[in-house]
């Protein structure tokens, strides 16, 4: 069964190909128009502007907090009873080293606030912190898709891995369309997706 959405698809391939197509136009357009630079890297109300942004299209719950536990595989995300508490920590967790972002990061991944669209959205988050602090950003072409979801996995007890994949991905090339789109295509590379290409969008 797809997740209920505004476009009226019932079909579960359907819906994550209309999602993909739809949030990466959007995903395109956030980078275009600014909107990245307009909000304070590193809040919840932030990754929520850019979850709103990417979904509203599809989905009633866009910029919304979840409202039902998750879990993927083995793994159970923050329990809804602790979700509130758990994002006013990491609102107020530093972010001035690259070592901190990271842990910031490991910290929202296992938050998981919304109840589909997270690794897009964080990812994109995320990249926002490191252009405004340390002024690089992920070349998420440069990151293993195996690594990267095994590092993730084990992050909240060894955030080493993942730390060791990011520092090798970084790159200073901060205002570059292409890197920002290469991470867009991973994303979905990263979730199962890949019908759609960005150039397809441009």
């Amino acid at each position: 069964m797809a997740l209920e959405n505004k476009l009226g698809i019932t079909s579960s391939p359907e819906l994550a190909e209309a999602e993909e197509r739809i949030s990466k136009k959007k995903a395109l357009e956030l980078f275009e128009n600014g909107v990245l630079d307009s909000l304070e890297a590193g809040t919840i109300a932030s990754l929520k502007s850019i979850h709103k942004y990417l979904f509203d299209e599809i989905y009633d719950f866009a910029g919304e907090l979840r409202t039902v536990n998750i879990a993927k595989g083995n793994f159970r995300f923050a329990p809804l009873m602790y979700l509130e508490a758990a994002l006013a920590n990491i609102d107020k967790m530093p972010q001035s080293t690259f070592d901190e972002i990271v842990e910031k990061y490991v910290e929202m991944n296992i938050a998981h606030p919304f109840r589909e669209g997270n690794g897009r959205s964080t990812r994109i988050w995320l990249d926002q912190i490191f252009k405004k602090e340390i002024c690089k950003v992920v070349d998420w072409s440069k990151v293993d898709k195996e690594d990267y979801l095994l590092a993730m996995e084990r992050s909240p007890i060894r955030d080493i891995e993942i730390k060791h994949i990011l520092k090798n991905a970084l790159t200073d090339d901060i205002h570059s369309r292409e890197v920002y789109m290469k991470g867009i295509d991973h994303s979905y590379y990263y979730e199962g997706y890949t019908t759609f290409k960005t150039e397809d969008l441009m």
